[in-house]
């Protein structure tokens, strides 16, 4: 895929979009991404989940000049329901969630209560809106029962997870692929039905803007600007890192396909980096300090963590690559050295560099 901006920008120029969870980490690229490509955007969301929020940056910056938000809870479906008859989606892009891992120990209902059925509220507010063409619901590579396999996990493994977050987008797949087959079902399309519903898994994702608690890069960006070391619990940990960017040009392909109406799209998808991405957290933070020196670590809870976190977790994505010519445009180092750059950019300059660099990644071949 050489021309990611016209293909993208034709598929969803004037179209009615509307992102669950805007206001987080990846739906406010999103809606960046949405809205600069000329979308008729519309969003559902709590309030923003951390201060600095980059959803209220862009905001302040304008970037949003013509959406239209709303706070609201996916769990509260008649609110949910009656403003989505009022913005009229063509198509929704589901990414609100608990999301996680460490606090869903402390927060297991909540967790489950958001993941699972403010999931199935959107599919049911989704049904009761009948003009909405296609579905994309955000899930995570931790739905997959992790075996800490060396290769990379297929979109038909099986579902499962360990810790409640993981186990609870297990379950979000699972309930997708029960609403496909009882009212979304491919083979009735225009038949019984108008909607395509797909599922996208996606690695480690990074980027500038994420502030989430308990987050490796999030973590190092607050303890730099603080002028502290980052506590590290598991260095040699392995993650499949990618730029925020890749698997969003997954979702928006994947998204333009069910918009056409080609039912074979209506599946689940992985969206993970080259095996040049599978690193351990030691080499991100490595690269992290050579684009911002200050970075400094320390590892006092390598040995004193008393969950389970997964140590080895790959993603196979040539079905994106051979479907939809879905391809990552970012190497490792260049993810990190852009993730390092943004977080310098906002800190010691006050400035918000997401367009430019949504531009030059647009720009890549």
């Amino acid at each position: 895929m050489k021309d990611l901006k016209s293909v993208l920008k034709n598929a969803y120029h004037g179209r009615r979009v509307m992102v669950t969870g805007y206001t987080g980490f990846k739906g406010s690229w999103l809606c960046l991404w949405l809205e600069s490509m000329g979308a008729e955007l519309s969003g559902y969301s709590l309030a923003a989940p951390s201060t600095p929020s980059h959803f209220e940056l862009l905001k302040k910056a304008g970037s949003f000049k013509s959406a239209r938000f709303q706070e609201g809870d996916i769990r509260d479906l008649e609110k949910l329901t009656a403003f989505m008859r009022e913005v009229n989606p063509e198509i929704v892009f589901h990414m609100a969630a608990q999301p996680l891992v460490r606090l869903s120990y402390n927060e297991p209902i909540e967790t489950y209560d958001t993941n699972v059925m403010g999931t199935l509220k959107v599919f049911e507010a989704c049904r009761k809106v009948k003009n909405v063409r296609a579905i994309v619901n955000v899930t995570s590579d931790k739905c997959y029962e992790n075996r800490e396999w060396l290769w990379g996990y297929r979109e038909n493994e099986p579902m499962g997870g360990f810790d409640p977050y993981s186990s609870s987008k297990g379950c979000a797949e699972i309930l997708t692929a029960s609403y496909r087959r009882s009212y979304f079902h491919p083979s009735k399309f225009e038949q019984t039905h108008s909607t395509l519903l797909a599922s996208v898994r996606a690695g480690n994702v990074i980027g500038g803007g994420d502030w989430a608690a308990d987050r490796l890069v999030p973590d190092i960006a607050r303890s730099t600007s603080e002028g502290r070391a980052t506590e590290i619990r598991q260095p040699q940990s392995t993650r499949p890192w990618q730029h925020v960017l890749e698997p969003l040009a997954g979702y928006l392909l994947l998204g333009g396909k069910l918009l056409e109406g080609k039912v074979e799209f209506a599946d689940g998808w992985n969206f993970g980096p080259d095996a040049d991405g599978g690193r351990q957290v030691q080499d991100v933070m490595d690269r992290f300090a050579k684009s911002w020196t200050k970075a400094k670590f320390d590892t006092p809870m390598m040995m004193k963590t008393n969950v389970h976190e997964a140590h080895l977790l790959q993603l196979d994505s040539a079905k994106a690559r051979r479907l939809l010519s879905w391809t990552p445009r970012l190497s490792f180092d260049e993810t990190v050295k852009w993730t390092a750059g943004w977080y310098r950019a906002h800190y010691e300059q006050g400035l918000t560099i997401s367009m430019d660099q949504l531009s030059e990644f647009e720009g890549r071949v």
